[in-house]
């Protein structure tokens, strides 16, 4: 059986415990109320991917800061104070006006029918595949919610945890160390900014002006070449060395070499329990094998259904940055 068989047939087995996975929601959810939904989504991603590629990865990012936030609601959209479109780890956050466009047109072709929660969800799957990377049937069904604070950002994962603080705030929301090192590989698209890591590079151990002993030697030098000391921190560096476009597994080959940017990410390599699964990933012999882009469809399932709102909770807001 070929590998494009194989692949195509786990996708299929996805699609069949999408409604066990998905606590009220389901593939296809809006057949028969909003046919084209997922097809108006889907273009209204292409179509500003076509003119700004970045919005891929910025895309994805949004739809993961929501999730770990009072679910996977669309809260993070909401405009004003305090809210989590705010707070200090969404600032950064891009493609706002992607999924504003989508809902305009949604609204113009079903009238208060699908919801942001969904829309989000579904652009982050399109921008995963308009990056090379392999599609998954989205379980949709999703309801808006109204809280929106930029206080409850706090258990986010942030670019300095340890793998062990990692894994308590994905097991919080039932994901386990498999879906970390997976949802973590989301950083293969996409770039980061300079002062998220730049600490790394200069004065990092205690001892002297050393860097950071997880990084590849030979790499630290490049990397403060692209970041100065006294540089401008917000100058856009890439997640993944050599294939910031493409979603697939050379993330993990960078780790391996000691390339990882960001400190949370390389720690999935020095740690021994994270490390396992990189390997399975990069095909190490003698473990057995994972395929990125399959794995990252099943988590992403996993990911975009917790605390989902759905029946008679939440709301379908007809603006996707207000409340109704």
């Amino acid at each position: 059986m070929s590998q494009k068989v194989v692949l195509m047939f786990l996708l299929v087995a996805m699609a069949g415990t999408a409604t066990v996975q998905g606590q009220g929601t389901r593939v296809g959810f809006y057949a028969t109320t909003c046919r084209r939904a997922e097809s108006i989504v889907r273009a209204t991603v292409q179509s500003h991917f076509t003119s700004d590629s970045s919005i891929a990865p910025g895309l994805l990012r949004m739809h993961f800061h929501d999730c770990f936030v009072n679910g996977c609601d669309a809260s993070i959209l909401i405009d004003g104070a305090n809210t989590e479109k705010s707070a200090g780890p969404n600032l950064l956050l891009r493609g706002y006006d992607v999924i504003a466009d989508a809902k305009t047109q949604l609204e113009a072709e079903c009238p208060g029918v699908v919801s942001c929660a969904d829309i989000l969800a579904l652009a982050a799957r399109d921008s995963v595949v308009l990056t090379k990377g392999l599609t998954w049937p989205v379980p949709t069904g999703r309801r808006d919610g109204r809280v929106s604070l930029a206080s409850d950002t706090s258990n986010l994962p942030g670019f300095t945890d340890s793998v062990d603080v990692q894994k308590q705030k994905f097991a919080a929301f039932g994901l386990n160390a498999q879906d970390l090192v997976t949802l973590v590989g989301g950083h293969t698209i996409g770039t980061t900014a300079c002062q998220f890591f730049r600490y790394r590079l200069y004065n990092f151990t205690t001892t002297g002006n050393g860097a950071d002993p997880s990084i590849n030697p030979s790499f630290v030098s490049q990397l403060q070449t692209l970041c100065p000391q006294n540089g401008d921190g917000s100058r856009r560096i890439a997640l993944d060395t050599g294939s910031q476009n493409s979603f697939d597994s050379s993330f993990f080959a960078n780790l391996r070499s000691g390339q990882g940017i960001l400190e949370s990410d390389q720690k999935l390599w020095t740690d021994a329990t994270t490390r396992t699964f990189v390997q399975r990933f990069l095909g190490v012999r003698g473990l057995a094998g994972l395929t990125f882009g399959v794995e990252f469809g099943r988590s992403m399932v996993k990911m975009s259904n917790i605390g989902v709102k759905t029946g008679t909770t939440g709301e379908i807001r007809r603006v996707c940055s207000a409340i109704n």
